[in-house]
């Protein structure tokens, strides 16, 4: 069995994510709080936040982790305050970097590993209002293929996921009735948003060694928002 770390697995896409590489491998599982995560032999759950100092209890190997954690705050850029800028690049660069830095040890012992982070698709696509948001997660793709350049050589793997609207709880606001989702469905190429196991899917093969010759990308699971305009 392989040893896989998920930090932010308790609900929606690292949940399913949790749910997923259980059936095989040991997970453990790093949150706030338990809230959906279920009782398995193969979940090991940690209290933890990644704005505390809280200490990290990791396994001496680790085969892939994933960092989950994430925001979708959306607002003109002339509201945003400079410590709402701060929040974000706390919990999604910061935090991904403090998680990364104590996992790396179980990383290399693994002779072979994976780490998947998480951006939007507002990064490489202008959107209104998404400038906090589009900040930070800018700066998780620039980590991102950073450390898959520095750590190639220690056969350690960095991908970042770029998921589009996503049924998560931190979409609840903008998919909250039957008009909202029908019009998010309507602006994605493909007809429809996200679900999690759109994302989860794909970040279980980033895991994986069936992916093994991946390192360095910014993967768009986006229904084709990034890439395609219907005329």
């Amino acid at each position: 069995m392989s040893n896989f770390i998920i930090i932010g697995g308790t609900k929606g896409i690292g949940l399913e994510l949790a749910k997923n590489l259980a059936n095989e491998n040991q997970v453990w599982v790093l949150a706030r709080s338990r809230n959906e995560l279920p009782e398995n032999e193969n979940i090991h759950f940690q209290s933890y936040d990644v704005l505390s100092e809280d200490t990290l209890e990791l396994p001496e190997v680790i085969h892939g982790l994933a960092y989950c954690p994430g925001s979708i705050n959306l607002m003109p850029f002339h509201r945003i305050k400079a410590e709402q800028f701060m929040a974000e690049l706390q919990l999604n660069l910061m935090g991904a970097i403090k998680v990364i830095q104590a996992a790396l040890p179980g990383l290399k012992a693994a002779q072979g590993a994976s780490v998947v982070t998480f951006s939007t698709v507002a990064v490489q696509t202008g959107m209104p209002f998404h400038a906090s948001i589009a900040a930070a997660k800018g700066a998780v793709e620039g980590l991102t293929r950073s450390l898959a350049a520095e750590y190639a050589a220690n056969q350690i793997r960095f991908n970042c996921i770029a998921p589009s609207l996503t049924a998560t709880s931190l979409a609840e606001k903008l998919l909250s009735n039957d008009d909202k989702k029908a019009a998010a469905a309507k602006r994605h190429p493909i007809g429809r948003y996200g679900e999690t196991i759109d994302i989860a899917s794909m970040a279980e093969f980033l895991l994986k060694e069936k992916s093994s010759w991946i390192t360095g990308q910014i993967l768009h699971a986006d229904g084709g928002m990034s890439s395609l305009r219907m005329f």
